[in-house]
């Protein structure tokens, strides 16, 4: 699994492209929705498998506050490891940026793949983009 620092405009199209598989044509997000006023603002990763993209996310500061977000993996690659690729380059972001805590909002039925990597429910579910979420949150060492 290949961890990449998105640096070129080409990068974000594969981001970009495995968001919109992800979440726009298996989830039904609406495209609108999906890439947002957050992008350039946002440092954006993206995981490879034998040399092929397959997963994504971004991290932006809110306040004194990484947070995670987009983060997705293709359909055949979702037992490879790639989740925990994407959220690792992440949180080392964050590091490098002297944020101490991270949090996300967590579909429900990811909840369990973010506690086996150190994040805690914080609140009660809430609907985002029609989809059942929980926020979670993480002390970064």
């Amino acid at each position: 699994m290949t961890r990449t620092r998105v640096q070129t405009q080409e990068e974000l199209k594969e981001a970009f492209r495995i968001r919109t598989e992800v979440f726009v044509q298996e989830q039904g997000v609406s495209p609108e929705i999906e890439i947002d006023e957050h992008e350039e603002a946002a440092s954006h990763v993206i995981v490879s498998y034998d040399g092929r993209p397959v997963g994504a996310g971004r991290v932006r500061q809110v306040e004194d506050v990484a947070k995670l977000e987009r983060i997705c993996v293709l359909a055949p690659y979702r037992k490879h490891q790639a989740g925990a690729a994407i959220m690792a380059e992440l949180e080392s972001i964050a590091r490098e940026r002297g944020l101490g805590k991270a949090k996300l909002h967590a579909q429900t039925q990811a909840a369990g793949f973010y506690s086996k990597l150190g994040y805690a429910a914080d609140g009660e579910e809430f609907m985002e983009d029609g989809i059942p979420h929980i926020r979670m949150i993480k002390k970064l060492d």
